[in-house]
């Protein structure tokens, strides 16, 4: 299988292009979790993979919580269907937690103070049905736990972990929390949502190697690998270089990976795979943000990264900035200016591309 091949598969099967997706549920849902913590971007990243939407429709979806957000894979926020946060937790919080227990012991986050967090949070959303992250944390203060440095981060992560809260929409990055109760509890056992959950990742990120899934989903090499050979059967495979790639639905092919895009900081076509080099070529995801921080917005031809884009508002327009890494054709040219325009679509803005 050739790099051509590999790319064009996965932008079909992430829905970048050739989308037939109906709603941001859907997209969730096939998606199985999205990385969320950039709440402007997730939005974006859910309407590149939905043609015509609007960000209005994507925060309506969170709004009527059919799409909610929360702490669900490798201790990051993520974009989940409603209908699948328990079972997702129920696999995958507990290993979080354990995880977590050295950062605890440093922010002098004992078992403890952990439950009585738990219940204050839980007891006034309960009362007020919902509360800012601002506000739930100026409420574990007057209660004499602190929330200084990380602490209210890792409390609200705990209580989101314990499947007692989720987070709704963000209003200048101050999200709203709501109680989990009364979403249906999950039937799925244990090594039914290990299934269900590698199903999702190879069905949607194929071409997608173990490594890449393990580093997605968080979970331990053993159990990812119990989870790929029980699904072998129904899938494909090929060897390249010594490396298996994995991936289902094998008569989903296009001739060529015919694609646009302004893709925002985290979107999964980059951060679902420890091996990006399909995309980056010999750059190195952490080389887009060169000191550390939140990676750059990427543009992308026909799988390829190409170039970085920034944003600016003015008063009655959007200007987007492109920093490609080699000169664009004209062609290429015209094609991100397109892509540009689509994502000025989705925001409702005019866009003059710079």
């Amino acid at each position: 299988m050739e790099t051509e091949e590999l790319v064009r598969l996965r932008l079909l099967n992430q829905g970048l292009s050739g989308s037939t997706f109906r709603s941001p549920a859907e997209v969730v849902g096939w998606m199985g979790a999205m990385q969320g913590q950039d709440y402007p971007g997730a939005k974006w990243a859910v309407g590149l993979r939905l043609p015509g939407s609007s960000d209005a429709d994507v925060e309506r979806s969170i709004e009527e919580k059919k799409v909610l957000r929360s702490w669900v894979m490798r201790g990051t926020l993520q974009l989940i269907a409603a209908e699948d946060i328990h079972w997702m937790l129920s696999l995958l919080g507990a290993r979080i937690i354990a995880g977590n227990q050295r950062r605890y012991r440093e922010l002098e986050l004992d078992e403890k103070t952990l439950i009585r967090s738990n219940n204050l949070l839980a007891k006034a959303l309960q009362k007020e049905k919902s509360l800012t992250r601002s506000e739930l944390l100026e409420l574990l203060n007057k209660t004499g736990i602190s929330t200084a440095g990380q602490r209210g981060v890792y409390m609200l992560q705990r209580a989101s972990l314990d499947r007692l809260i989720f987070q709704g929409v963000a209003r200048r990055n101050n999200a709203s929390f709501f109680l989990l109760e009364g979403f249906p509890m999950s039937s799925l056992e244990r090594q039914e949502a290990l299934v269900e959950l590698t199903r999702r990742y190879f069905a949607s990120r194929g071409p997608a190697t173990l490594q890449d899934f393990i580093w997605w989903s968080g979970l331990g090499a053993a159990e990812a690998r119990a989870g790929l050979d029980s699904l072998q059967p129904t899938m494909v495979h090929e060897s390249v270089e010594g490396t298996t790639y994995w991936w289902a639905n094998a008569g989903r092919r296009q001739k060529k990976a015919s694609a646009s895009l302004l893709l925002p900081p985290f979107d999964e076509y980059l951060i679902a795979y420890r091996d990006r080099s399909a995309a980056l070529g010999e750059r190195k995801f952490g080389q887009l943000a060169p000191g550390g921080g939140m990676p750059p917005a990427t543009v992308v031809l026909d799988g390829k990264v190409c170039a970085t884009w920034k944003r600016t508002f003015k008063k009655d327009k959007m200007e987007i900035f492109i920093q490609p890494y080699e000169p664009l054709t004209p062609s290429e040219a015209d094609r991100v200016t397109a892509a540009g325009k689509a994502y000025g679509h989705f925001l409702g803005q005019t866009v003059k591309m710079g």
